[in-house]
């Protein structure tokens, strides 16, 4: 999210002041998750959950920034405005972000399989949580896949693979014990894998533009966003923790 909040904001040369402001809270929540990662202090952190609570905000607010610059486009709602207007679900990014700091902080230390987030049991909570972002994401990845024809047969694979994933943990969500781990286990992986080869074939494809990697400068610009695809590994990450707390490890 940092880098490619960054990359894109760049692009737009920072046209509003405000395009700062997922960076920022991109960092400070990359910043206390690696802080809570090694906080050997049992209790939850005051100032991380003010953090992560900010970046939910953040881009939340985002999220009505880009819907605006869609739609005062002439034409609005057209096809050509959701390929290159701001794009729709990058904010979401940001929101999960903020949620997920959320969610880790209440349950890194549990040892309680029944502890509670945001009011509701933490698995299925986590897991709807997941099976929501792997939905937008992989809406997105269609938009953009779709705008560029589909011209690679591996262009199928974001929009083939995750959504049985999504469809997986939502089903875990629903129950209260998971009838399918293992192979809800197998797809997430894989998703987690599809995540980082999709990075590769980003870059890939940032090194055929013209002048290739010399010209590393214009065309991450202008290529296929290389730190896009790893949001796939962080919700498929997410999705594994969510049947560890649902305590389907019980019947691997």
């Amino acid at each position: 999210m940092l880098t490619d909040s960054s990359i894109e904001h760049y692009r737009g040369r920072f046209f509003n002041r405000g395009m700062v402001l997922p960076i920022i809270a991109s960092a400070l929540t990359l910043g206390i998750s690696l802080h809570g990662a090694h906080d050997p202090t049992p209790r939850a952190h005051k100032l991380r959950h003010a953090v992560a609570a900010a970046a939910a905000a953040t881009g939340l607010i985002g999220g009505g920034f880009h819907a605006y610059n869609v739609t005062k486009r002439e034409g609005r709602l057209s096809w050509h405005d959701l390929f290159y207007g701001a794009p729709l679900g990058a904010p979401f990014a940001l929101i999960l972000a903020g949620t997920m700091a959320l969610a880790a902080e209440h349950v890194r230390d549990a040892r309680d399989r029944r502890i509670s987030l945001f009011g509701q049991p933490a698995g299925p909570m986590l897991a709807a949580l997941t099976a929501g972002g792997l939905a937008g994401t992989i809406a997105e990845a269609a938009l953009l896949h779709f705008r560029g024809a589909f011209q690679d047969k591996f262009m199928y694979l974001p929009v083939t693979i995750p959504p049985i994933a999504a469809g997986l943990i939502a089903k875990a969500a629903l129950e209260q014990t998971p009838r399918w781990p293992r192979l809800t286990r197998f797809w997430l992986r894989l998703t987690a894998a599809l995540g980082f080869a999709g990075a590769g074939f980003h870059a890939y494809g940032v090194s055929r533009n013209m002048g290739g990697w010399r010209n590393w400068s214009q065309n991450l610009l202008a290529g296929p966003p290389i730190p896009a695809p790893p949001s796939f590994t962080a919700l498929a990450l997410a999705g594994l923790a969510a049947l560890d707390l649902l305590g389907s490890s019980r019947h691997d």
